[in-house]
């Protein structure tokens, strides 16, 4: 049985940032969730979010299929060095759980965890947007998550429970193996050239309703930034060192 833990436990409403009539579009006013604050206390998970926590935008956020937003600390070293924000803080990428022991090329879509009380499922790559240039600033940041692959993923809640800052998630079943976050989100990326893999992934009975529907017709769902993102010409960093 593989284990994992969260180093941190995150949550956050909604918020407006942004100054009216400011020159630079990445200071105007915008609206989100992805300001989360860590707690050091249990919180209920239920079967849209944790207690405490909101999104604001929710036709491509939030919901029973991304009820939690996952995000490795392993990654938090290639982006306090790369962004110069040496103390670059947990739950700065909105999730949820900053977790310990994970990776989006060890973690599949389907996987069933315990975590706590509650028992959550793994359901689709988490898709870089545009809110990330606006929370730091930096224009060309879901390129950047696109790019290194370090995305996190999403989870939904199977049985609602407490969960806790330091609790263990224990992976209790992996029934696809062969699609972990990494191989999923290159198919995403591609789908409008490789239709064969889209329609592979689609058929994953555990993939998100949403990502089926956007494997199905790419220009169905989704913002117009968030899918110009997905439409960028294949890339790859080289990995970073954990």
């Amino acid at each position: 049985m593989i284990e994992s833990s969260i180093v941190s436990l995150n949550v956050g409403m909604p918020r407006q940032a942004g100054e009216s009539g400011h020159p630079d579009v990445l200071s105007r006013p915008w609206e989100s969730g992805i300001f989360k604050t860590p707690v050091d206390h249990p919180l209920w998970l239920g079967r849209v979010n944790l207690d405490g926590d909101g999104q604001a935008d929710l036709k491509v956020h939030g919901g029973p299929d991304r009820a939690v937003n996952v995000y490795p600390s392993e990654r938090y070293p290639y982006w306090r060095q790369n962004l110069g924000l040496p103390k670059l803080p947990y739950s700065s990428f909105g999730e949820n759980f900053t977790t310990l022991g994970q990776s989006e090329e060890s973690v599949c879509i389907g996987d069933v965890y315990s975590v706590g009380g509650a028992l959550v499922q793994v359901t689709q790559p988490r898709l870089p947007c545009w809110k990330l240039a606006r929370r730091f600033q930096v224009k060309d940041m879901a390129v950047r998550f696109r790019v290194t692959g370090f995305i996190g993923w999403h989870l939904r809640t199977l049985r609602e429970g407490l969960v806790g800052p330091g609790e263990s998630l224990h992976l209790l079943e992996r029934p696809h193996p062969e699609w972990t976050i990494e191989h999923a989100f290159q198919v995403i990326l591609n789908s409008r050239q490789d239709r064969g893999a889209a329609r592979l992934l689609a058929a994953v009975d555990a993939l998100s309703d949403y990502q089926k529907r956007a494997l199905a017709d790419p220009d169905s769902v989704g913002d117009r930034v968030e899918v110009e993102v997905l439409t960028l010409p294949s890339a790859k960093a080289p990995r970073v060192a954990d």
